[in-house]
């Protein structure tokens, strides 16, 4: 038996089963799309489990609700969620980050099936290279996540699964066109060969772009410190394969790879285009010699690449190229019907390649973990704890405790603790003029209470936070990287939605302070940067047998851009509409009409976003949905 169906059903012959069994419901832990119950979620626990078993604070965003959205990138698809927010330097394919509860872009780990992203230069990931018509899902975990996968997962994990195997064959296309040239091209294939599971895909995105920056020339400066009033484009060819082998009841093998690889011109005094590459590739293997134990391998390799240019002319000192190597094996034990226990380790090997001579180009990292769950009547425990040994700065111990309480009628009160760190990446210890071999990793705990309940029509949650981050890598007054900062984040999620026949509505809310507590700093007591404080997102849609209308407002309090709160960005809010048309099962025709009320706004300061702008998709389903393969 399948695992994932063999956890859910053990877990509902135990007493903990599905709440919503029985019900098509808004499931909260999706967001705005429609599940109904069963969804299996991964990341939270490194294990399979029902989203409404969860302890964490989880968002599933699947291949429905991405298409329903009309993305043409992950800023955009992440775009409001609860606890995410987004800074971009201005348009597709322009440098982006995401914060997660308000930590830093680099304290939030990002995972590709399973295999960790980012430069490690950087210690960022490039979600603008990311390509969305190559996923299936994205499952998002808000909060501390080091004693289950080690540094970076502060703030919390992002993990995006490549399409997978359809039960029967299908083919999928879709080309879409827009404001600035933009042009978009995807097409799929998918089955089940008996044994065998097979998914295919290609895509391109193109765009000629509009000026992404109102640079301020030096003296006094700004932004790109440039006058470049040329239009910035972007291009991505991508392609993603996943084969999965049955070789019995007991045990598959499993190989997915994700490639991206294109360009993009953005303005610049030093400069201005980078080709760049991301790709992910793995080979895992599962076995369940028994009914109550699954061994899991996976093996490993991303790599980031980037090579700056001015007017495609290659300048020293613009190339970093990223390679991670990993490993994992992990034992899944179910003591019982009611208790399951994890144990594993983690193997990665980060190794950079750059024009720059780092004195320190490659690490090792290896990690032990354990996670034990239990349930006990109404009551829920996740246990978990990790030790990672880093060939740079040693070893460091993490852990969490979370506990949940279910009432009747689908209520569930959660509570949790957790400690977490981030390594210094290669820029932070070894950059030419301002590393700091000496640097210590940056740690954080964060305490976490929530109520969230899922009924037939719908679901609603309120979460809130206090994450204090401790070791904050900043500069010395000789801008050499030192551990000089502190950091205390609070913050309050709530989301919900409710379906009413035709008509469905969903809102995200959320208030963050986000405060510097460094003491003896000028910038003591100021919000940091890149944070609006109030984010909101609204939307209404109506639904018939072949049409969909959807409105939807997104609101973002205003930010500062700097860490002396003394440039200010102002808040904003903008109104999108989107319609499908299903003409037949397998022909859909969607429209969007992006920031229709054509709002100035700058996430990143001197960098505008997209003014009013529009997309026409057209999308062929091999298999429509609801048919049966």
């Amino acid at each position: 038996m399948d695992f994932h169906v063999y956890r859910a059903l053990g877990w509902q012959r135990s007493g903990l089963g599905l709440l919503l069994a029985g019900f098509n419901v808004t499931a909260l832990a999706q967001g705005a799309s429609d599940l109904g119950s069963g969804t299996v979620v991964i990341t939270a626990t490194r294990t399979p489990e029902l989203a409404e078993e969860t302890l964490a604070a989880v968002t599933v965003i699947d291949s429905r609700e991405i298409a329903r959205r009309q993305a043409l990138s992950l800023e955009e698809l992440f775009q409001g969620e609860a606890g995410i927010q987004i800074n971009n330097n201005g348009g597709l394919g322009k440098v982006s980050s995401v914060y997660i509860r308000g930590t830093e872009a680099e304290e939030v780990l990002v995972l590709v099936d399973g295999i960790r992203m980012g430069s490690v230069s950087l210690g960022t990931t490039a979600f603008q290279y990311l390509p969305v018509d190559q996923i299936d899902h994205v499952e998002i975990v808000r909060g501390p996540r080091s004693s289950m996968y080690g540094s970076e997962a502060i703030g919390g994990v992002i993990q995006i699964f490549t399409r997978h195997p359809a039960d029967g064959f299908r083919s999928e296309a879709s080309a879409a066109a827009g404001s600035h040239s933009t042009q978009s091209y995807a097409g799929a294939l998918s089955g089940q060969a008996e044994r065998l599971g097979y998914s295919l895909s290609a895509s391109y995105l193109g765009s000629d772009g509009y000026p992404n920056c109102r640079g301020v020339p030096y003296p006094p400066g700004g932004g790109c410190y440039v006058l470049d009033p040329t239009p910035d484009g972007y291009h991505n060819a991508s392609q993603s394969a996943r084969l999965k082998y049955e070789l019995s009841d007991e045990a598959d093998v499993e190989a997915s790879a994700l490639r991206a690889q294109g360009e993009t011109r953005y303005a610049g005094l030093a400069s201005n285009h980078e080709d760049f590459l991301q790709q992910a590739a793995s080979v895992g293997a599962h076995w369940s010699p028994t009914a109550t134990l699954r061994l899991t391998a996976l093996v490993g390799q991303s790599r980031d690449e980037a090579q700056e240019s001015l007017d495609l002319v290659i300048t020293p000192g613009s190339r970093f190229d990223t390679t991670r190597d990993s490993a994992s094996v992990q034992a899944d034990w179910q003591l019982a019907a009611r208790q399951l226990l994890s144990l594993g380790s983690d193997y990665l090997r980060d190794q950079l390649s750059s024009d720059i001579p780092f004195p320190v180009t490659a690490r090792r990292i290896v990690g032990a973990f354990g996670i034990y769950q239990a349930a006990l009547g109404r009551q829920h425990w996740s246990v978990s704890a990790r030790h990672d040994r880093n060939q740079q700065f040693g070893e460091r111990s993490t852990g969490s405790l979370a506990w949940g309480l279910r009432f009747d009628r689908g209520l569930n009160l959660l509570a949790s603790f957790g400690s977490a760190f981030r390594a210094p990446s290669f820029d932070d210890l070894y950059f030419p003029g301002f590393g700091n071999p000496a640097l210590r990793p940056e740690t954080s705990r964060t305490a976490e209470v929530g109520l969230e309940q899922r009924l037939a029509a719908g679901a609603w949650s309120l979460h809130a936070f206090d994450t204090r981050v401790h070791d904050l890598i900043g500069f010395d007054s000789s801008f050499i990287a030192a551990n000089t900062d502190e950091a205390r984040i609070r913050g309050v999620e709530a989301q919900g939605a409710r379906t009413l026949g035709a008509w469905h509505a969903a809102y995200t809310l959320g208030w963050l302070d986000p405060r510097n507590r460094t003491r003896g700093s000028p910038n003591y007591g100021n919000l940091l940067p890149g944070r609006a404080q109030a984010t909101a997102r609204l939307e209404l849609a109506h639904e018939s047998a072949r049409l969909r209308v959807a409105g939807r407002v997104n609101v973002a309090g205003p930010r500062f851009d700097d860490l002396a709160n003394a440039a200010p960005l102002g808040g904003y809010s903008t109104a999108d509409l989107l319609v499908e048309w299903r003409p037949t099962r397998r022909l859909s025709v969607q429209a969007k009409a992006a920031n229709l009320t054509d709002r100035r706004y700058e996430l990143t300061l001197y960098y505008p976003q997209d003014r009013r702008n529009y997309l026409l998709t057209v999308r062929y389903h091999g298999i429509a949905p609801g048919d049966t393969p």
